[in-house]
Parts: C-alpha cells; sequence; structure tokens
C-alpha cells in the first residue's frame, strides 16, 4: 500500500506521480519550494507552486536565445546585459525549452549583475520597462539567497505599478513570503487579495490553493474557512464526473493534495460528521464522494481501520443512491481485511450482500461489482455451512441449525445469480434440511434437479424423495401437506418426476416397494397395488423388492375379496420367504404368511359356499388344513366344511363329517356346537329319536340338565314316545321351581296338562295344576281352562265324598266330616268358576245346589238317637227338620239360579239337571212337561 493510499477505483487517474514533470519545470521562470510535510499540522507544507512565462514570438527561440545570451556577454551596458537577461528569461520561459543559461550559470549572472539593477535604478534613467526591472532584481535576490530585499523589490513594483501585468505574480510572491515566514493571516490576505483582484485563472488557481493552506496553518479555528477554499478549488479543477475521470495532468498534485488536506482536518475534528456539516452548505459537488474516500484511505493508512470502516459507513448512511455507495461497501471489507479482523470482514460481507439483494438492485450494479458480490455470498454460505456443522460436533444443536440457515439463505441468494445454480441450490436444499426447514429444503432441491441444468440433478432429485421420506417415516406431517395422505401423494408424485426425469434404477424400484407399502398402510389399496405391479415390471427387481411387491398384491387382493388372485400372491411370498436365504425372514413371518395363504383359500371356499356350491366349498375348506395343519382356521375350515352341507341339505355326510369333527377336536369350543348341529341333522333326515337320545347324551355333560331333557322330551312328544316324555314330565316337575315367567308357567302347566290326558289322575296333579294357576300371576286361556277342569274333577270328587258320609250316631263328629267335605267340594267348584267363568256356571250352581239338598235329604234321614223316648224322638226329628229346612231351601235357591241362567247363557244339560232336582223339591211349581225351545228375536217388520 502506498503512502497516500489513492483510492483507485473512484479516481482511477488521480494519482500522485505526475506525467512529463520535466517538461512542466522547463515551463517554468522559476521555482520555489515551500518544503515537505512537518511533524506537527504547523509544518506542513504544500506540495509544488509552478508559474508559467508568456507568449513567445513566432522565431526560432533557440536562435533567438543564442543572440541575447550573445548581447549579454559581449556588451559591457548594465541596460543593455540586464535587458538581454530579460529577454532572453522570457524566450526560455515562453517556448518551454531548456535553453539560455544553466541554473547554476544563471545565478552566478544574476550575483554578477545584481550592482547593475542597483546602478541603473540610483541613476533613475532605464530604456525598458522599470516594473519588469524590478521583477527582475526580485528574482535576482532571490537567487542569490537574498529574500527579503526581493520581497522588498515585489512590494516596489506592486506599489509603483499596480497595472502592471507582473503585480499579480508579485503579489503571490509577496504571500509565498508570508506564508513562508508563518505570517498565515497576513498570507492569506495576501492571496485573497490576488484573488479578489482578478488574476489569470492559472494564478488565482494557485493562489486559491495557498490561500487554503494559509487558512488551514492558522489552526483548527480556521479549518473551516479551509475546508471551503479547498473545496471551492475543486469545484473549479473537478467541475463534472467526466473531469473527475479525467483531470488535467498539471492539477494532479494540487487536486490530490487538497483532497489530503480536507481528510486530515476531517480526522482531527468528527470524521464523517464534520464532512457532512462541510457539505451541507453547499451545492452537492461531483467529487464530494472523493472526499469520503481520502478520509476512509487516511485512517486506514494510519491503521485506525474502526475510523476508516466508520467514514465509509457515514456515507453509506447518508446517500444510499449514489452510484459510489458500492465501492465504499467493498472499501470496508478491504479495511477489515487488513486489520486482520475475519468477523468483521464477514460482518462487512454480510452489509454488501444485503444492500443489494433485490433483483432490480443487484442488475444495477456494474458487472465487477456483480461478481463480487457473488463472491462474498459464496464466501459467507460456505462459513456459515461450516460453522453448523461445527456447532453440531460440538454439542451446539441450537447453534447449529442458526448457522445452517443462514447458509442456505446466501445459498438461496446466490442461486439466481450464477451459472452454478444447480450446485448451489442443492447445497441450499442441505443446509435448510439440516437447519429443519424442510419446505425450504424441498423447494431448493427440487430446483436442483429440474430447473437447473446441473450436472448432478439427480442427487438433488433424490435428496428430495429422502426428505419425503424421512418426514412419512418419523410420522410428520410433509412440506405444504394437511394429511398423512396428502403427504403420500406428494412423495408419489415425486417419484413419478424423478423418474420421468431420471429413469428407473435400484433406488427407485425400493421407493416403489416402499411406496406400495405405504398406500396400502393408508388404505388406498389401488395406489398400493398399481406401486406394487410397477415394482415387478422393473428388469431386475431383487428378491427383497419382488418379496414386497407380492406381499403387498397378495394383501390388496385378499382387500378386494379376489381370493384367489390373493392366493397366488401369497404363495409367491411364501416361496421367496423359503427359498431366497439372503431375506433371512424370520420364522415367525413365515407363519404368518401361511396363515394369510390358508385365509386366501378359506374366503374362497366362503365364496362357493355362498353361490350355492358346496362340493367347491368344501374341498377349500379341506384344502386349508394342508397350509396350516392343526391351526384354528384349520379346525374352523373342518367345522365350516360340516355347516356347508348342512346347509347343502347334505345330511348323512353333515353327521358324519360333525362326528369326525367331535371325534379329533372334543375339546375345542366349536365341538359345543356340534351337539345341536346333530340333533337338527338327526331331525331333519328323519332320525327325531337320534335327535332325542343326541339332547340326553349332551344334557348329561351339562351342569344345567333340564334344558335339553326337555328339548329331547318335546321330541318324544311329537314322536308320541309318551311313557319316555312323562318321565321326563314328572322328573322335571319334582324339582321345576316357581314359575318366573309366562312362558314357564305355560309349560308346566302344559306337562301337568299331557300327564293329565295321558291317564294321570291322581289328585296331586290336578291340585297342583288347580293350585299353580291359582297363585300365578300368567294365565292364559288355556291354562285357565285347564285348572278349571282339574278343580271340576277335585270338586266332583269331593262331592262324591261328601255324599258318601253318613250322618250316624253320634251325629256331632258324622256331621263335622260331612261339613269339612262340603266345603271342600265348594272351594274347588268356586275354583272352576273362578278360573273358567260363565263356561262353567250352570255346572257349578248345580254341582253345589245338589251338595246343600243332599245335605238336607241326608239330615232329614239321619239315625235317631236309641235312647230317645217316642217324644223325644218326634221332638228330635223336628229339630232335624228345622235344620234341614234352610238347606234345602239353599239348594233350591241356587238351582233357581241356575234356571235363571236361561235368559244370560241359555239351556243346557245343567240348566236342565236344576229344573229336574225342582220338580222333585217342589213339584207343584216346576214338575210340569215343558218343552224348551231357543228364542231368536226378530226385528219389528213395522207392524
Amino acid at each position: 500500500m502506498s503512502p497516500r493510499f489513492v483510492f483507485k477505483r473512484l479516481l482511477p487517474l488521480l494519482v500522485v506521480a505526475l506525467v512529463g514533470h520535466g517538461h512542466v519545470f522547463a515551463q517554468e521562470s522559476f521555482r520555489v519550494e515551500l518544503g515537505k510535510d512537518g511533524e506537527t499540522l504547523r509544518d506542513m507544507r504544500p506540495v509544488f507552486l509552478k508559474f508559467e512565462s508568456r507568449p513567445l514570438p513566432a522565431i526560432s527561440p533557440a536562435e533567438v536565445a543564442r543572440r541575447y545570451q550573445k548581447l549579454f556577454e559581449d556588451s559591457d551596458e548594465p541596460e543593455v546585459r540586464i535587458d538581454a537577461l530579460n529577454r532572453l528569461n522570457n524566450i526560455r520561459d515562453r517556448s518551454g525549452e531548456n535553453i539560455g543559461f544553466s541554473e547554476e550559470k544563471e545565478a552566478e549572472i544574476y550575483e554578477d549583475v545584481l550592482g547593475s539593477y542597483e546602478n541603473i535604478l540610483s541613476r533613475g534613467s532605464f530604456s525598458g520597462r522599470l516594473d519588469e526591472l524590478l521583477y527582475q532584481m526580485a528574482k535576482a535576490h532571490a537567487l542569490t539567497g537574498q529574500h527579503q530585499e526581493s520581497i522588498q523589490r515585489l512590494r516596489q513594483l506592486v506599489g509603483l505599478y499596480p497595472t502592471s501585468e507582473l503585480v499579480p505574480e508579485a503579489r503571490f510572491r509577496i504571500a509565498e513570503a508570508e506564508f513562508s515566514a508563518g505570517r498565515y493571516l497576513e498570507a492569506e490576505n495576501g492571496y485573497r487579495a490576488l484573488i479578489t483582484a482578478g488574476a489569470r485563472s492559472e494564478l488565482a488557481t494557485k493562489a486559491r490553493y495557498m490561500q487554503g493552506w494559509s487558512q488551514f496553518k492558522q489552526g483548527e479555528q480556521s479549518w473551516g474557512r479551509a475546508a471551503g477554499t479547498f473545496m471551492e478549488l475543486l469545484d473549479q479543477q473537478l467541475p463534472s464526473s467526466e473531469q473527475i475521470q479525467q483531470p488535467h495532468h498539471s492539477s494532479l498534485d494540487m487536486v490530490e493534495d487538497s483532497f489530503r488536506v480536507l481528510a486530515l482536518m476531517a480526522s482531527r475534528l468528527d470524521d464523517a460528521q464534520t464532512l457532512e456539516r462541510w457539505l451541507a452548505s453547499r451545492s452537492q459537488s461531483p467529487w464530494f464522494y472523493l472526499l469520503y474516500d481520502r478520509l476512509a484511505d487516511l485512517h486506514a493508512v494510519e491503521g485506525r481501520y474502526a475510523q476508516a470502516v466508520a467514514v465509509n459507513n457515514g456515507f453509506v448512511r447518508a446517500y444510499t443512491e449514489h452510484e459510489s455507495k458500492p465501492d465504499f461497501l467493498i472499501q470496508n471489507v478491504e479495511f477489515w481485511e487488513m486489520a486482520g479482523q475475519p468477523r468483521q470482514v464477514r460482518q462487512a460481507k454480510e452489509t454488501f450482500v444485503a444492500e443489494y439483494l433485490a433483483a432490480n438492485d443487484f442488475q444495477q450494479l456494474p458487472v465487477q461489482h456483480q461478481q463480487r458480490w457473488q463472491l462474498y455470498g459464496r464466501t459467507l454460505a460456505d462459513f456459515y455451512y461450516a460453522s453448523g456443522s461445527r456447532y453440531q460436533s460440538d454439542g451446539q444443536g441450537v447453534e447449529a441449525k442458526r448457522s445452517w440457515a443462514k447458509a442456505a439463505e446466501y445459498y438461496e441468494m446466490l442461486g439466481g445469480r450464477s451459472v452454478a445454480d444447480g450446485e448451489l441450490m442443492h447445497l441450499a436444499g442441505d443446509a435448510r434440511l439440516l437447519a429443519e426447514h424442510r419446505t425450504q429444503a424441498l423447494t431448493n432441491f427440487r430446483l436442483a434437479a429440474y430447473d437447473a441444468g446441473y450436472d448432478r440433478a439427480n442427487e438433488a432429485g433424490w435428496a428430495a424423495i429422502t426428505l419425503l421420506r424421512s418426514v412419512l417415516t418419523e410420522g410428520g406431517q410433509s412440506p405444504g401437506a394437511t394429511d398423512q395422505s396428502e403427504a403420500l401423494a406428494t412423495l408419489s408424485a415425486e417419484e413419478q418426476r424423478y423418474s420421468q426425469a431420471f429413469g428407473v434404477d435400484e433406488r427407485v424400484s425400493a421407493l416403489r416397494a416402499d411406496l406400495a407399502n405405504r398406500w396400502y398402510a393408508r388404505g388406498d389399496y389401488q395406489r398400493a397395488l398399481a406401486y406394487a405391479k410397477k415394482t415387478l415390471d422393473w428388469d431386475s427387481p431383487n428378491s427383497e423388492q419382488r418379496y414386497a411387491a407380492w406381499l403387498v398384491i397378495a394383501r390388496v387382493q385378499q382387500h378386494k375379496s379376489e381370493f384367489g388372485l390373493a392366493e397366488r400372491a401369497w404363495r409367491q411370498a411364501l416361496t421367496l420367504a423359503e427359498t431366497e436365504n439372503q431375506l433371512a425372514v424370520p420364522a415367525q413371518e413365515q407363519n404368518d404368511i401361511r396363515e394369510q395363504l390358508a385365509v386366501a383359500i378359506y374366503k374362497q371356499g366362503e365364496q362357493a359356499a355362498a353361490a350355492g356350491n358346496a362340493a367347491l366349498a368344501v374341498a377349500h375348506f379341506q384344502r386349508v388344513v394342508h397350509v396350516v395343519p392343526g391351526s384354528e382356521l384349520a379346525i374352523k375350515s373342518r367345522f365350516d366344511a360340516a355347516n356347508t352341507l348342512l346347509k347343502a341339505a347334505e345330511w348323512l355326510a353333515a353327521i358324519n363329517e360333525l362326528n369326525r369333527f367331535r371325534g379329533d377336536y372334543a375339546e375345542h369350543p366349536l365341538a359345543e356346537q356340534v351337539s345341536e348341529k346333530l340333533v337338527y341333522s338327526y331331525q331333519q333326515s328323519g332320525q327325531p329319536l337320534k335327535a332325542a337320545n343326541e339332547l340326553l347324551a349332551t344334557a348329561s355333560r351339562l351342569p344345567d340338565p333340564w334344558p335339553q331333557r326337555l328339548r329331547a322330551a318335546a321330541i318324544y312328544h311329537e314322536s308320541n314316545q309318551t311313557e319316555r316324555r312323562n318321565e321326563l314330565y314328572r322328573e322335571w316337575l319334582s324339582v321345576a321351581p316357581r314359575p318366573a315367567t309366562a312362558g314357564e308357567h305355560v309349560q308346566q302347566q302344559t306337562m301337568r296338562q299331557r300327564l293329565i290326558k295321558s291317564g294321570a289322575t291322581d289328585s296331586g296333579t290336578l291340585q297342583a295344576l288347580v293350585a299353580i294357576e291359582s297363585e300365578s300371576q300368567w294365565h292364559s286361556d288355556e291354562t285357565l281352562s285347564w285348572a278349571a277342569d282339574a278343580a271340576l274333577t277335585l270338586g266332583v270328587r269331593a262331592a262324591e265324598e261328601f255324599a258318601a258320609i253318613g250322618l250316624v250316631h253320634p251325629l256331632e263328629e258324622t256331621l263335622v266330616s260331612k261339613q269339612a267335605a262340603l266345603e271342600r267340594a265348594q272351594n274347588y267348584l268356586l275354583e272352576a268358576e273362578t278360573f273358567a267363568g260363565e263356561a262353567v256356571v250352570t255346572e257349578v250352581l248345580f254341582r253345589r245346589a245338589e251338595l246343600y239338598r243332599v245335605l238336607a235329604a241326608d239330615l232329614m234321614a239321619s239315625e235317631v238317637p236309641a235312647e230317645l223316648n217316642e217324644l223325644e224322638t218326634m221332638q228330635y226329628q223336628m229339630l232335624l227338620e228345622e235344620e234341614a229346612y234352610p238347606v234345602e231351601e239353599r239348594a233350591m235357591e241356587l238351582h233357581t239360579q241356575n234356571h235363571q241362567k236361561i235368559r244370560t247363557h241359555g239351556y243346557d244339560e245343567w240348566v236342565g239337571q236344576s229344573l229336574e232336582a225342582l220338580a222333585a223339591m217342589h213339584p207343584g211349581r216346576y214338575s210340569r212337561n215343558l218343552r224348551w225351545m231357543t228364542w231368536a228375536e226378530k226385528e219389528n217388520d213395522g207392524v
């Protein structure tokens, strides 16, 4: 780095080296060196001053100079010699050629002729111009080291000849003398006077330059004026952008020095803030950005890199739209690189990249800056990618993800602005995936695979597939999917896109097998079947892929109830599992396949049975046994084979199969159903006794045998096996609990009634029938009728017992027995009426009346005690008549009630018998020849 640290990007032609420097020196009338930079600000000096002479006449400068030199050497006249020397200097100055005396010779000559100048002035006579004479004398004094005298002559020139064309230069020399003497305010005033007087532009420019230095030298309080002066100078020298790019070579040092001083002053004040203040009060000049550049360069040269960057940032903040903004941002990167601060270098690069992230902003950058943007972006992307890996290795997962995310952002920024678009998007996808930004990762992988012309596009495409598969495997939700089915559809679409772009290979075949399984698990059997078939359609799927595909096909066909196709697929899978050792299918899995194969065969049996093809169904069921012998399904198949025969009404074959099944699997739960099916088969095949025997055999093995035994009794009843039936009825009624339901009540009463009808007339059965019906809350017409019959039967028996009891001595005892028998008969008869109602009312009335009539007759015919005398006997009989009369009246009353039933009930046998009894008991009233006719009232015909 050169001491000046010139920012060549901003001002490529504004350099310190002055091209053609020697030629410029040849044009000077004389040169004054004001010294180099000092140790302090006060010691600083301008770089240089130059002056040019007036135009030459149109003659040969060398020839004229030779003649004036000859004249000077040959003449003894002071005026002639001085005039010749003056003309000689003018020719040299105007021609710009190195003619006349050498500089060493010139100093000797001026020292020699100095006396001549004084002599001429003292005489007050000179044929030439005195203003030129004073100028030459000033020069002579200067060349001989008499600076005070030189300035004195220049002051005389200004005072005596204020309109002379030499006055501006004299004023300049005077001001320079003040500057050299350290009288900077006087020097400033002198330069200002020269500028105000309207000196020629070149001299005015130099005066303004030196005026600025004079103000600078006066100290910090005058730096504001100095800044204004130098900026006015820059406005003159660099009025346009074109002039900045191609400045005049004669003003390069002056312009560069002006920038240097302005930068120096700003650096000692508030840096960029100072520049902003200086520039705020004036219209914006095209060169103003160079001022920021020089200030930043100054800090950088002196090792203050942070301040240099701050100045650049100040410019960027203040002038966000300036075309030099990217240069300043790039320079920040270079400053931090010089400072050896990698973190700040990275931040500066990030700032530059971020500023031109927008497509429009990026397109407006020059090509070299676009390239720089791409370089910075790639550097940052690679850095953050590597940082993520380091963080991950150190166990800092959160920081690792953050770094990978930033790396991805930079790769994505670069993606659309680089010829390596595909590679960058692939890297961006990797970084996003590591950062767990799966949606962006998927997008990047797809761009790299299908939109970038990338030489490793297939790997990027496969990365997208791997991403989608991993999400599904983890049970998560794929990018852009609302549920697992949609995520699986996305993966399937990705497989199709990949296969169309890159063809099918081993990985794709494995993926298709995996997709087949996944679609099956999701319940989309059509897609599952399609992917399984595509797996098998490839030229060379390996055994693992074929195995997976056949399994899916088998399951799908089984689900679709295409069990024949399912059986084929299961057999293919089983063959691979048993023969391909590399598959290493566990024994349990092989058993599962066999079971599924057996299910497929079994389902074919079910389908054949449903279609009515019993023979085929039985054949399928029996095949199951050979696939999974001893299994539950094999046992069920044997059982279903028997059921199929039953449904087909193949009774004998079904009976044989059922008996064989029970013999082979007596302890199996299904064996419990065999008995029932055998009972049905026996009944349907005309073997009811075998059915009943099967029921009784089954009952013997049951904790509660009676349901089966009662069913056997029912079969005996239907088969007219009355004795066997009655035996079971009696056993059951002897242990049967009180009926808990109407059905149980009817069942038990039916059994008693059947026993009675079959000859069981014992009082116990009859009484049980009556008692149970009387106590029960459930009745039916039949049970009530049966109970009424039983009650009548018992009443008749009781009446017979009543009639058989004779009233003998002692009468009190026999009468008690007879009354008890009467009450029993009465109760049974009333119960019969309660059960049967109007159906038995006439019979009941008759039988009750007869009980009283018999009692009255028996009372009248009862034995008279032997110890009674005749009177006592008569009195005793009278007493009996008094006792019998009410009883007889009661009998007649009941018979009369029965007689009256004719009006509501009609005439029947028992009404007729009551009339006969009444005729015998009351012949005057009832002993008539009557004929009972049925009366049917007809409608009145209107008569």
